[in-house]
Formats: structure tokens, C-alpha cells, sequence
């Protein structure tokens, strides 16, 4: 039954849906760019480099132009909010390079974890106040999609009904604001690969999770067709013992999302979850190839993978 009070015009649903296409169109998945400034100093940190705006910049600058077939492979960057405002070494913003590339710029919208009162140390996740206001300037400034990572754990009674709905309405509220004023939410509800669970129970959590978040994304009224599902792929903790190759990943991850993804998204966009360039890339590549049925594109939103492939094709033109 159509909705009594609908949120989006006809045109809206329009422009959302194409967006999201773009972003998952034949090829292409997401460079996720959206580090926090403390994210890029422990990424810098690594190679005695200070953690100043400047080399922040320098360090994006190369990401967005050190390759020019970036477009080939890259629908959409997910930005933070310091980079959207930043420039090239000739002045030109970044969110102007990626769009005259044909690529989809995003921006970075929750703001952290909380404390989540009454359980085993879970979270939730904050952002929701001005989160309206905040969308309608992005927007204006060039962003057409959103991201927001809600985390769940698998431990001791984790995670918990209480995480799990109250993560699934605060990633459903968020679609609805951001399709509101007009940008595709990606919706990321992660269950960190933290613990010595196997590939089975990661399974099952992934899909009680998944189902939780769709139907809060229902009973919020969010147009699936103009969405991206950023989640986990189905691995076993990284203190398991037993050892699982990418095929059983692969058919444990479609498996999960079989059960509980409508077809009407039109794609999943799956994050790296720790994991190295050579695993990802492999998982990636065997849940593509795996015979279930696949109603969605099935592509990547990674970082630390992504910019490990980036920087192999070329050398940076200057060090940081």
C-alpha cells in the first residue's frame, strides 16, 4: 500500500535514484576518503609525517589526482568535512576535480559513538541533532550522497536487541533526513570482525542486524531504489583459529544478504573491515562470482585497500 503521507516527490525518487545508480554503475565502486583528523594522524603517524591540514590536503590532493583513470573505477568519493572545503596546489577545490571526473561526491554525516547505558559497553551512534540543516549545506556545496557507520560487535551477549534496534532506527532516521534534502544515504551498519566467533556466527548476527536495519528503513518510509548498503562482509573474528577461504566467505556474505536485502536497492557497497588489500580484493572478487542469486550490484567502499591499489599505479609526485 503506497504511503498516505509520501516524503519525496516524484522527482525527488528521480535524482535519487539516478545518483545511486551512477555510483554503482558497471565497474565502479567507492574510494571512502572520510578519515577523521585523529584517523589521519595515526595514518600519518606511520610515516613520521605531523598531522597538519596541509598535509592532510597534500595527502588527499594525491589520492584525488596521482591517476587519471581514477574515474574508470571510482563512482563516488565519501569526503570529510574539512576536505570538502579544501583545494589543489592551483586552488581548485577538490569536490569540483572529482565532479568534472564524473564522480559522485559524498560527505561524511554521523559524529561518533556514544555510550549505549544498560549493556555490555555497546554504542550508538550521534549526529541526529541539526543533522537537516547540516544535509541542505552540503548539498548546496556539491555533496549528492551521505555516509553513516553505525558499529556492532559480537561478544558476550553482544550484540544485544537494544543495540541492534536502536543503531537500525538511528541509520533509518538518518535516510530519511538525508533523502529529504536530497542525497543518497549510504547506510552502513558494520559488525566489527573484533573476537574469536567463526564465519557461521557471523552469519547470523549479520543477518539479524541487516533485518533489523530494513525494517526500520521501512517503517521510516526511505525509497530503497535511492539507497546504497554499506556492510560488513560475513568473516569469522580475527581471533578465530579456523581458517575460511574467500568462496566460503563469499557464500556465507550472499547468503546473509539474500535473506534480509530488498532487490530494490540497487547496490552494496561493501567496506574493507580491517581486512588487507589481497583479502579484500579476493573476497570481493569470489562473492561476485558466487552462484546465488545477486539482484544488486555488488562493489566496494574501501580505504585503506583502495588507497594501497591507488598508490601502486604511480609513485606521488612529492613526498607529503
Amino acid at each position: 500500500m503506497a504511503h498516505q503521507y509520501p516524503a519525496l516527490s516524484s522527482e525527488q525518487k528521480k535524482e535519487l535514484s539516478e545518483t545511486a545508480q551512477r555510483i554503482v554503475a558497471n565497474g565502479k565502486g567507492i574510494l571512502a576518503a572520510d578519515e577523521s583528523v585523529g584517523t589521519m594522524g595515526n595514518r600519518l603517524q606511520r610515516i613520521k609525517v605531523e598531522n597538519t591540514e596541509e598535509n592532510r590536503r597534500q595527502f588527499r590532493e594525491i589520492l584525488f589526482t596521482v591517476d587519471s583513470s581514477i574515474s574508470q573505477s571510482i563512482g563516488g568519493v565519501i569526503l570529510f568535512h574539512e576536505t570538502l572545503y579544501q583545494k589543489d596546489s592551483q586552488g581548485k577545490l577538490f569536490r569540483n576535480i572529482l565532479k568534472e571526473k564524473g564522480i559522485v561526491v559524498g560527505i561524511k554525516l554521523d559524529q561518533g559513538a556514544a555510550p549505549l547505558a544498560g549493556t555490555n559497553k555497546e554504542t550508538t551512534i550521534q549526529g541526529l541533532d541539526g543533522l537537516s540543516e547540516r544535509c541542505a549545506q552540503y548539498k548546496k556545496d556539491g555533496a549528492d550522497f551521505g555516509k553513516w557507520r553505525a558499529v556492532l560487535r559480537i561478544a558476550d551477549q553482544c550484540p544485544s536487541s537494544l543495540a541492534i534496534q536502536e543503531n537500525a532506527n538511528t541509520l533509518a532516521r538518518y535516510a530519511s533526513i538525508c533523502q529529504q534534502n536530497g542525497l543518497v544515504p549510504i547506510v552502513e551498519p558494520e559488525v566489527i570482525p573484533d573476537g574469536d566467533h567463526d564465519l557461521e556466527h557471523c552469519q547470523y548476527v549479520t543477518e539479524k542486524v541487516l533485518a533489523a536495519v530494513y525494517k526500520a528503513l521501512n517503517d521510516h518510509h526511505v525509497y530503497l531504489e535511492g539507497t546504497l548498503l554499506k556492510p560488513n562482509m560475513v568473516t569469522a573474528g580475527h581471533a578465530c583459529t579456523k581458517k575460511y577461504t574467500p568462496e566460503q566467505v563469499a557464500m556465507a556474505t550472499v547468503t546473509a544478504l539474500h535473506r534480509t536485502v530488498p532487490a530494490a536497492v540497487p547496490g552494496i557497497c561493501f567496506l574493507s573491515g580491517g581486512m588487507s588489500e589481497e583479502d579484500a580484493t579476493l573476497n570481493l572478487n569470489a562473492i561476485n562470482l558466487c552462484p546465488l542469486p545477486k539482484p544488486w550490484k555488488l562493489s566496494f567502499s574501501y580505504g585503506r585497500p583502495g588507497v594501497a591499489r591507488l598508490q601502486t599505479r604511480r609513485q606521488p609526485r612529492r613526498p607529503l
